[in-house]
């Protein structure tokens, strides 16, 4: 492949994605109330807990003001929105939360669902901007209007979920990890979830829907970590975990639960999700 291919190549996949994520059935299958039962559970209970596990680590000291969160990639909202009322209800204080996602159409749905489900104490906290996650820090910049030195090192938490993976197939891994890095405080610690490239129906799912090989790639759990450590992360955790698909429903949600011991005893690195969790020296 030549540099012009492959730019076309790029440009190519940039347009497919903002259509597809610009598209009404995006918005209807990442916004709470539509998306499903199977990853309203796993926000609740998988997702939460590798969070909860984070912040209440005697590493992670949380500061009397409270927690500053953001979330990359959030799509319509569904995780962070979840998050802060589980928070709540752990007794944490929240002092702010941002959402980002380069889709206008489910930022706007984020701050939709924000007004529909928050309590007006918790919504005041709560802020969602445009924002791609290969420029970070100087989108959230741009679209919040504070200065990135007042950005730099102030976050506690910065989480990603089913997004990464867009950063590897724009070859932009590395840019989006140095500025999480920047973003967070010292300590502060980033978790990744997102697509695990040896679960065998992703593959074969992908290739069956999607016909530009760059659409379809998924990287491995080290193509995961590595921009982090090549960044200057401390790797705390990767591993792989989960076997609720996200659009489950009840009935297949239960099985799954009951199946996972066993199989993340006999099977675990062929699970659904890939998780890395990073955290910036002190």
């Amino acid at each position: 492949m030549n540099m012009h291919d492959g730019k076309k190549d790029i440009t190519k996949l940039i347009d497919n994605v903002v259509g597809e994520y610009n598209s009404k059935e995006a918005v209807l299958k990442y916004s709470m109330h539509s998306a499903g039962y199977g990853i309203t559970y796993l926000l609740q209970n998988d997702y939460a807990g590798i969070y909860l596990k984070v912040i209440k680590s005697k590493d992670f000291p949380l500061k009397p003001s409270g927690l500053k969160l953001l979330e990359f990639g959030c799509g319509a909202g569904m995780n962070l929105i979840a998050l802060i009322d589980i928070l709540n209800n752990q007794g944490i204080t929240i002092e702010k939360a941002y959402g980002t996602d380069f889709s206008p159409v489910l930022i706007e749905s984020a701050k939709s669902e924000a007004k529909a489900v928050l309590r007006p104490d918790e919504l005041k906290r709560i802020s969602f901007f445009v924002a791609r996650n290969e420029d970070l820090l100087n989108d959230i910049s741009a679209a919040s209007r504070e200065r990135v030195a007042d950005l730099t090192e102030t976050f506690d938490l910065v989480l990603g979920v089913n997004t990464f993976r867009y950063c590897h197939r724009l070859g932009k891994q590395r840019e989006c990890a140095n500025d999480i890095l920047r973003l967070l405080r010292k300590g502060g610690v980033c978790v990744m979830i997102d697509m695990n490239h040896g679960f065998p129906l992703f593959k074969s799912k992908l290739r069956r829907t999607v016909k530009d090989p760059l659409e379809c790639y998924l990287p491995s759990l080290e193509e995961y970590a590595s921009p982090f450590a090549q960044a200057g992360f401390q790797i705390l955790e990767k591993d792989n975990f989960c076997w609720i698909p996200h659009s489950a429903g009840p009935l297949l949600t239960r099985l799954c639960r009951m199946l996972s011991p066993i199989l993340n005893l006999t099977v675990r690195k062929f699970a659904m999700r890939s998780l890395v969790i990073a955290k910036k020296p002190l």
